[in-house]
């Protein structure tokens, strides 16, 4: 079966890493992986799923092809990356693109294997980016993903374009988890590899807290056998007991909770619980985390302990050095969030899922779905380290184990369905086919979703994809986004800019009808008209934030574009409030509040500030062009808040921080230092300037003004650089 696989491919993985090929590989290569066929492949994790995906791009690239990756999450684009960069010593190309949604990325087209996330690969499709038509192989990693209301329908017709544009090229749908794979293989016209095949068992289980024991089901011919494991960890909490039980026999563990808080919460327990000997290289690591914010100082104190915990409120250089570390096995036990068992090579010995219920503001606590928990469940086992790996549920009683083996362990996941068919998701995605030239007329349109995923799931029910579109199509037209004349539908200048941004019809609307009503604008009301569209998530209202959120509403009162809600009359007060708390946020770091008071004021993460940031310069860009656009009167202004937002700056310091290496600190020195712009900076003198900032940034800046400062200029005493370190 080796011999299948060309030659030079075959050399470059000849270190002895790959030996054979494992049973799915095998099918897939006879079924005609390398021979160009579509194929939906449904293996577990570390059953070789990747792998294959590399065969089929390198026999292509052989042949002058082009690959594009998609995956879900800009980590897991970093992770393959750095996987696939191991290729430029066949001289294969590797670039990665998960940036600005509005950005051609015209310079990917000189690589032969492009990462991206769904979302990047669909911005590159509506900017009609040439070199993705010189696609000749499409992978879809996490594929299950369709099912997802958020990233599922921009995967779905990410794929749907792809398959438009390059009809002959091979598509591989990838996932551990998809139990309704032929219908997949259907919709892709492909062939199917479904497998339960593991490289390393995996054994699930219950634990019983009460027996302190875990019992395992086991699966011969049909039959299901219960085998006791004894948890040997003395009296405390089961996961605990569990994470200790793991250390002991020589494991790591991964650890699922439903609550950022609550992961929090465990990983200090955990840690306290370890009592590990003194180990100067967790040491070096928890220093190493460490920095000002209060969370930094939690999971440091955890690190020195070999425990971590984490979830998407940590900064991404954190959650990098958690996984880097957990790898290297330096990091024993990590308590994580949900969003850890999407995707990222982090294997360990026992799994352990402490909450399988997780609150839903529409109805209560509901039980996970089997797939999530598949997804979990198939972390566990380190090829090449583990003989096996575990997957345990904790049963709060005796009573309840039994519905955790049937409802979980012996369930199949469910089916994958489409979320495509709705109005919120076919707003954006209607709009981006008009606009790219997919779809010209009612009848193509029609044509073009009866080829996603929903259109193959409902092939027999085309009066709903009728309604629905009648109903986006009515939006958009009203909107000035399109019009419809007979059967041509066509997007107006107005409706190409929004494709192009990459917003929801919905927010450029919103943003369109505040700055007409506006009479004028301040930062405070174009960061609350951002912050009430639809593209950002909104923070929720806590008992202790009406005080703050209400003096900011007080003090900004007159500047609320449409006015303030009647807060006993409106029933969406409340959601209102939730928007200016978002708002203020942003507005206090443009306001030069340190990270860590932002942090500690609404009991947050720097993740989630960095990320509400990313979203709110995004929204902002997109509300300056639209803007601009139609000539409104609010223009100068959106232009300049982007830049606050891009620096976290007040106005006065926007031409300081110009400077390369000048950010929101040495710009706020260089100003209260009596150097309050560029062209004050240049008639100073370097001596003036290093005291601030240091020599070696004071001679940069210079040099970016064009003034040549001498080597012994930039020299000062060791006591007068430390003082300046301090500041």
């Amino acid at each position: 079966m080796m011999n299948a696989i060309p030659g030079d491919i075959l050399s470059f993985y000849a270190d002895g890493t790959i030996t054979e090929l494992y049973p799915p590989q095998v099918d897939a290569i006879e079924m005609g992986l390398l021979d160009g066929k579509n194929m939906v492949i449904a293996t577990p994790t570390a059953s070789g799923k990747t792998l294959l995906a590399e065969f089929a791009m390198l026999k292509s690239i052989c042949q002058g092809g082009k690959c594009l990756y998609i995956v879900p999450l800009k980590a897991l684009a970093s992770e393959k990356f750095d996987d696939f960069s191991k290729f430029s010593q066949l001289g294969v190309k590797v670039g990665i693109s998960t940036g600005d949604y509005d950005v051609k990325d015209e310079r990917l087209r000189y690589n032969d294997i492009i990462i991206a996330t769904s979302e990047k690969a669909d911005s590159l499709l509506r900017n009609r980016v040439g070199w993705m038509e010189e696609l000749t192989v499409v992978v879809a990693d996490e594929v299950h993903l369709l099912d997802s209301a958020d990233r599922g329908p921009t995967l779905e017709v990410t794929i749907t374009k792809l398959r438009g544009v390059n009809p002959h090229a091979q598509v591989l749908a990838l996932s551990a988890t998809v139990t309704n794979a032929d219908e997949m293989a259907g919709w892709l016209n492909a062939e199917m590899i479904l497998s339960d095949w593991r490289p390393i068992s995996l054994h699930e289980g219950v634990y019983l807290p009460e027996t302190r024991t875990i019992e395992f089901v086991h699966k011969n011919d049909g039959s299901v056998e219960l085998v006791k494991k004894e948890v040997q960890a003395g009296k405390v909490d089961p996961p605990i007991a569990l994470a200790l039980d793991t250390l002991r026999e020589g494991g790591q563990c991964l650890i699922f909770v439903n609550t950022r808080r609550g992961a929090e919460g465990l990983a200090k327990k955990i840690a306290v619980a370890v009592k590990s000997k003194h180990n100067q290289t967790l040491d070096n690591l928890a220093a190493q985390i460490q920095d000002e914010t209060s969370m930094a100082e939690k999971l440091s104190y955890c690190v020195k302990y070999g425990v971590a915990f984490h979830h998407a409120g940590l900064s991404s250089g954190q959650r990098k050095t958690i996984e880097a570390n957990f790898r290297a096995s330096v990091i024993k036990v990590i308590v994580c969030t949900p969003t850890l068992a999407a995707g990222l090579n982090l294997p360990a010995r026992r799994v352990i899922i402490k909450d399988y219920k997780r609150y839903d503001a529409n109805y209560g606590m509901l039980n996970i779905p089997v797939l999530e928990y598949k997804q979990m469940a198939g972390r566990a086992g380190r090829p090449g380290l583990d003989p096996y790996g575990e997957a345990v549920l904790i049963a709060k009683s005796s009573w309840e184990h039994e519905g955790l083996i049937e409802n979980y362990i012996l369930n199949d996941t469910e089916d994958v369905v489409s979320k495509l068919g709705t109005e919120s998701a076919l707003r954006t995605h209607v709009l981006s086919t008009i606009a790219s030239g997919f779809a010209r007329t009612r009848q193509r349109l029609e044509e073009f979703f009866d080829a996603t995923f929903f259109g193959y799931q409902r092939r027999n029910e085309h009066t709903y994809l009728g309604y629905i579109l009648d109903r986006v199509l009515a939006f958009l037209e009203n909107e000035g986004m399109i019009v419809e004349v007979e059967d041509r539908v066509t997007a107006t200048s107005l409706g190409h800019l929004v494709s192009k941004l990459y917003v929801d019809p919905l927010s450029a609307a919103k943003i369109i009808k505040g700055l007409r009503i506006a009479e004028s604008v301040t930062p405070a009301s174009l960061l609350h008209l951002i912050c009430s569209t639809p593209d950002v998530k909104r923070l929720y209202m806590r008992n202790k934030d009406y005080p703050v959120v209400n003096q900011f509403l007080n003090q900004h009162f007159d500047e609320f574009i449409g006015g303030v809600p009647d807060r006993f009359r409106d029933i969406d007060y409340d959601w209102f409030l939730s928007e200016v708390k978002t708002a203020m946020i942003v507005y206090d770091w443009i306001e030069e509040v340190s990270e860590k008071a932002i942090t500690d004021k609404y009991d947050i993460g720097p993740g989630d500030v960095r990320n509400l940031l990313d979203t709110v310069e995004w929204v902002g860009h997109a509300l300056s062009e639209i803007s601009s656009h139609l000539k409104l009167h609010a223009r100068r202004q959106p232009r300049e808040l982007v830049e606050r937002v891009q620096n976290g700056v007040k106005h006065e310091l926007l031409d300081l921080v110009q400077f390369r290496n000048i950010g929101r600190i040495r710009g706020r020195w260089l100003y209260d230092g009596g150097f309050t712009s560029r062209k004050a900076v240049k008639e100073g003198s370097f001596e003036a300037v290093a005291a601030l900032v240091g020599p070696t940034i004071a001679a940069d800046i210079f040099e970016q003004l064009g003034v040549t400062i001498e080597t012994e200029q930039r020299t000062v005493d060791e006591k007068s650089q430390s003082l300046i370190n301090d500041v």
